[in-house]
Formats: C-alpha cells, sequence, structure tokens
C-alpha cells in the first residue's frame, strides 16, 4: 500500500524531454527575471540574508529591509560585531523575529568558526542556526554553483502541477517526493540559476490563482496545463482557523515617559520591546479588568498605578493566531518598576524609544495609547 500522502504524479518525460525543458526554462529565465538587488551579486552572505528575509515574506516588502541591513551590516563579521538590539531594531516590522535572532546567531559562528566566510556545501550551511534543507541549498546552489535542488512554496506549487500531483503537497512523504523530483528536474549546470528560475515561475506566472499558463515556458510538458485540472492543484490539508489571543496591554505614564518591558530573548517576538500585558480567555467588561490590571502592576512589576481606562482595541493577524491586544492607559502612583518575567523594565520617553526594536503590533498598542489624553 503507497505511504499516505505519497501518491504517485505522473512519470517524468524521458531525459531527452527534460533537457529541452530545462532549456526552455533557463531561456525564459535569462530573458524574463525581475532585477532584484540579490541577483545583482554572487556574495554568499548577501545571498543569505536575502534567502533569510524572503521566508514567509513578499519581495516588495523585504526590499528596503534588505538595503538597510547591508548598509548596517555589510559582512557577516559586521553582523556578527553588532548587538542584537540593533539587529531586531533595523528587523523590526519585517516579522519572525526567530529569523533575526538565528540571523546573528549564524553570523557569530561564522565569523569565529568560518574566519569570517558563509560556508560552501548545503551540508555545512545547514548546520548553521535558522538554515534549514530549502536555505542552505538555495545558498550553495545559487553562491557557489552546488548541484543541489531547492524546494521552497512556489517550487512545490510548479512541481505539483507540472506533474499532477495529487496528494496535499505539505504531507510529508508528499514534500519528500517533491524533493526527490526536484533533484531529477534540475539542471546540474546551472544549479543555482535553474532554482531561481523555478521560483520565479511560481512567483510570477504559475501563481496560486489565475496562473497565467499561456506565458508559460513549461506549459508543453505542464500535465495539469494539458488535463484542464491547473484550478484544482496543488491540494492542501485542510487547515484549523487561528486561534484567537486576547491581551489586556497597559501603559503606564510616568512624567512623560511609558514603562516599557523587554521580551525574554527566545519565544514570539523574543528580546523585543512592549507594554505591560496580561494574556486573557476573554475581554472582560471595564469594571472587572480595571482591578485586576492594577494588581497585575503592583503583583508583578512592583507599582501602584491610578485606575486604567481602556481606549481602544488593536488587531493584528498572524499565520495561526488572531490577536486582539485591548489598550488600557493610566498614570503612575508610587513604587519602583519591576522587570517581573521579563528581562529588563525602563521607563522610557517617546523619543528614546526610537532606537528599540519594538514589533508592528506593539507600536500599533503604543500608538493608540499616545493618541489618547
Amino acid at each position: 500500500m503507497p505511504e499516505r500522502g505519497a501518491n504517485p504524479a505522473e512519470p517524468l518525460p524521458p531525459e531527452r524531454e527534460l533537457q529541452s525543458l530545462r532549456r526552455s526554462l533557463l531561456r525564459w529565465f535569462d530573458c524574463s527575471k525581475r532585477d532584484l538587488p540579490w541577483r545583482r551579486t554572487r556574495d554568499p552572505y548577501r545571498i543569505w540574508l536575502s534567502e533569510c528575509m524572503l521566508q514567509q515574506t513578499r519581495v516588495e516588502t523585504v526590499i528596503p529591509y534588505y538595503q538597510r541591513f547591508l548598509a548596517a551590516f555589510p559582512t557577516a563579521t559586521a553582523l556578527a560585531d553588532a548587538s542584537l538590539q540593533r539587529v531586531l531594531k533595523l528587523w523590526a516590522g519585517l516579522g519572525y523575529y526567530a529569523r533575526a535572532r538565528n540571523l546573528h546567531r549564524a553570523a557569530q559562528i561564522i565569523a569565529t568558526q568560518h574566519a569570517g566566510h558563509v560556508p560552501e556545501s548545503a551540508a555545512a550551511l545547514a548546520e548553521l542556526p535558522g538554515v534549514g534543507r530549502y536555505t542552505a541549498a538555495a545558498v550553495a546552489s545559487i553562491a557557489f554553483g552546488e548541484p543541489v535542488a531547492a524546494v521552497d512554496g512556489n517550487i512545490q506549487r510548479v512541481l505539483a502541477r507540472l506533474l499532477a500531483v495529487t496528494a496535499p503537497i505539505d504531507a510529508a512523504a508528499t514534500r519528500t517526493r517533491l524533493w526527490s523530483l526536484a533533484e531529477t528536474l534540475l539542471d546540474r549546470k546551472r544549479p543555482g540559476a535553474f532554482n531561481e528560475a523555478l521560483m520565479e515561475l511560481g512567483a510570477t506566472l504559475c501563481t496560486p490563482t489565475a496562473p497565467r499558463c499561456h506565458e508559460c515556458p513549461l506549459a508543453k510538458w505542464c500535465v495539469a496545463h494539458r488535463s484542464g485540472r491547473t484550478a484544482d492543484l496543488p491540494v492542501k490539508a485542510r487547515r484549523s482557523a487561528p486561534t484567537t489571543l486576547r491581551i489586556e496591554a497597559i501603559a503606564i505614564r510616568r512624567d512623560a515617559r511609558l514603562l516599557l518591558l523587554q521580551r525574554p530573548p527566545s519565544g514570539l517576538y523574543g528580546g523585543m520591546w512592549e507594554l505591560p500585558s496580561l494574556a486573557t480567555d476573554s475581554h472582560a467588561g471595564e469594571g472587572t479588568t480595571a482591578p485586576r490590571l492594577s494588581a497585575f502592576a503592583s503583583d508583578h512589576h512592583g507599582i501602584t498605578i491610578e485606575t486604567p481606562r481602556c481606549v481602544g482595541t488593536v488587531t493584528h493577524v498572524l499565520t495561526h493566531r488572531r490577536m486582539l491586544v485591548r489598550v488600557w492607559i493610566a498614570g503612575f502612583r508610587s513604587g519602583r518598576a519591576r522587570r517581573g518575567s521579563h528581562a529588563a523594565a525602563r521607563w522610557i520617553s517617546r523619543p528614546g524609544r526610537a532606537d528599540l526594536p519594538i514589533a508592528v503590533l506593539d507600536r500599533r498598542t503604543l500608538e493608540l495609547a499616545e493618541s489618547t489624553k
């Protein structure tokens, strides 16, 4: 019995046809590829940085971050020498902050164990923090010409349509099959360009909806196109709805300063700064929540505050969760602020916050709090 999720794709064309397929794809890529900053270099550090930033993030969003990041940290050694706070500050707004922490740790390993040079093989790259199979293969093939296939979400979609893979592409067995297919298809003379070409095809023509098959260099070989199944592929397992996380965030004012807390280095938004906050099962009425927040400020952070007042709600949607943050304001009365379970606690003025790494969600809560008198 076949492994669950591993239903076979259509057989690959014979090698002569595969050679034609590779030539067609590479000709298209050479003529049609987008002019992106990381395509103007073969510097492995810059290519690695781009691949880290592009994970689950749109190209248009990444470009200005990539340029600012390189201006501050032009080499892996420069990144290794920087403080994590500065790295997170320049990353703030790009999301998925574990990427920045891993990038910083990996740069330190490169500086100390590899004399500042990015490792040249996919196997060695995969030993670095935050570098998975795809990123290792992409950097090794693009920067160093190693003949290894790289399979990201775009390539999964292209292969699923090209070969009519009808099993859910997010099943482990199907992913294994797609990697094997990609290795067989790979142009071993130009592996980096071939991997990029498949990515580019998925990003620009073989899109999730309304694919432009009439422009596709692989239409001749695409089983889904020939059989009219393009709209049905790829298949994904049904995902559960995002969970809702309700949070009460409180802006405690002391003169012109607010109490901000630095999150622990690991976990969601690790190392970033935020207002004191409390996760709740539901948003109770103000009469119930205000005393609870006052007790929270006293018990966890060692300060007495005026009666908190709710000023509004901020909604923020991540991949698997929806965050509803109800924002409160209160004046400081007495006490000495403690960090509680956080890494640090500081009273910070608005100008002083300019240099701190603060996530988009927390910037929005701060803006809401400060817009209210």
